[in-house]
């Protein structure tokens, strides 16, 4: 397979987020792979935005513990938070500038056996969701065409991610309007039972069903399936039970 092949099944892959089960992590090995694949780098990994002013990494391309101590601290610190942050590329070829910018992150590169580290935002326009992380053993840096590639593959990413997380939420809010219509459909059929029932009119009999869920900290559908399935009667609201003597007096 000849590399420009190679790369335009990547972009298909990197697009290919509309499946129902969509897996977000296997999403981001696979884009991890294909940078190992298509550019000249010993390791990658994808770090997201997390609620609070950390990443976090949930998938490396390679698990190994030398790794793993990296992409912590880099997390905290480093080109991938900067990147992130800035919605730049970070690039630092000077190892000095490396621990002088960042000792921790710095130091556990070294100790890992790596010489260099390249930080891409995942971005859309002025949107950024977190950012690629390239790691070099080398002795050399990516060049300019490696670079525009590694940053396309980063967008590309990115629109997949936003793209799958838009369809969730659709798909989530169809759930919820589905399930409120059906709750509302139960509901009108337990309100006509209850007024054929108890020869009240149909507000009254809504008014049985809420007050009888809020007294007793129910879901309104679920006593209203009571009513229709079990044959269940609340209690009147008090707005319509006889006045006592106490209250006449």
């Amino acid at each position: 397979m000849s590399r420009e092949h190679h790369i335009a099944r990547t972009f298909v892959e990197l697009a290919d987020t509309l499946v129902e089960d969509f897996d977000v992590i296997d999403f981001l090995q696979q884009m991890t792979i294909r940078c190992q694949e298509l550019l000249d780098v010993t390791g990658a990994a994808v770090f997201l935005n997390h609620p609070g002013p950390h990443l976090h990494s949930p998938a490396p391309c390679d698990p190994s513990p030398a790794l793993q101590r990296v992409l912590d601290a880099a997390c905290h610190q480093g080109p991938a938070l900067d990147a992130h942050r800035t919605g730049l590329p970070v690039t630092v070829e000077d190892p000095a500038e490396t621990g002088t910018r960042w000792p921790l992150f710095a130091s556990l590169l070294q100790s890992a056996g790596y010489t260099l580290a390249i930080a891409l935002p995942l971005r859309l326009r002025r949107d950024s969701i977190g950012s690629l992380l390239l790691l070099q053993a080398g002795d050399h840096s990516l060049n300019a065409d490696d670079l525009d590639l590694a940053q396309a593959l980063a967008d590309a990413a990115t629109i997949g991610l936003l793209q799958a997380r838009t369809i969730r939420r659709q798909h989530d809010l169809n759930e919820q309007l589905h399930a409120a219509l059906q709750s509302r459909i139960v509901i009108e059929q337990a309100k006509g039972i209850l007024a054929a029932r108890l020869d009240i009119t149909l507000n009254q009999a809504f008014e049985d069903l809420r007050y009888h869920a809020r007294h007793h900290q129910m879901l309104l559908s679920h006593v209203a399936h009571a009513v229709i399935d079990t044959g269940f009667t609340p209690a009147a609201a008090p707005a319509r039970r006889p006045a006592s003597p106490a209250d006449i007096e």
